[in-house]
């Protein structure tokens, strides 16, 4: 990876990164990479097959706390802008929690963002960012990815916010 320019979400600008680990990297940015989450269902988190890692839909937790609702009625763009970012560090935290770095991670190759929308609501795309320019920040040129930004009318457990990842890994 090397270092290279990364989104400072706190200034939202580019700033050069100075760390050759991802997690580190995170760590200067701000990021604490949360535990991973336990299934709630019959799935697993992650399943590795072929050099790519798929990681289950992740949902947004922000101080412990699910953030729930519906963009359009009770969640704004750039609180559900925050959840996508939620998500997007749960999914690092499963990728971490499967591969034992974040290091072996070659690129990101997919995002799939679900948001809990009404029908007027159509700003998917700029929830999904938050989720993407994280994968970006992380990553570098290598966290650039294939994405799908979509409106739901609901998620589990209430969620505003789901996403899930495909990734390319390198072997252990």
């Amino acid at each position: 990876m090397g270092s290279g320019a990364a989104l400072d979400p706190r200034t939202n600008s580019w700033r050069r990164c100075v760390t050759d680990s991802v997690e580190a990297r995170l760590a200067e940015l701000g990021h604490t990479l949360p535990q991973a989450a336990a299934p709630v269902a019959a799935y697993v988190p992650t399943v590795e097959v072929n050099g790519l890692l798929h990681v289950s839909g992740q949902l947004p937790f922000i101080d412990g706390k699910l953030v729930t609702g519906r963009l359009g009625e009770d969640v704004s763009t750039e609180q559900g802008t925050a959840a996508a970012q939620a998500c997007g560090l749960m999914i690092l935290a499963q990728v971490k929690a499967a591969l034992g770095s974040l290091d072996r991670v070659e690129r990101v190759v997919k995002l799939g963002a679900f948001i809990s929308s009404n029908g007027t609501f159509t700003d998917q795309p700029k929830v999904a960012n938050g989720a993407s320019e994280l994968m970006v920040a992380a990553f570098g040129d290598a966290g650039k990815h294939a994405r799908s930004a979509v409106g739901v009318p609901v998620l589990p457990l209430g969620a505003a916010v789901e996403v899930d990842a495909v990734l390319a890994v390198r072997p252990s």
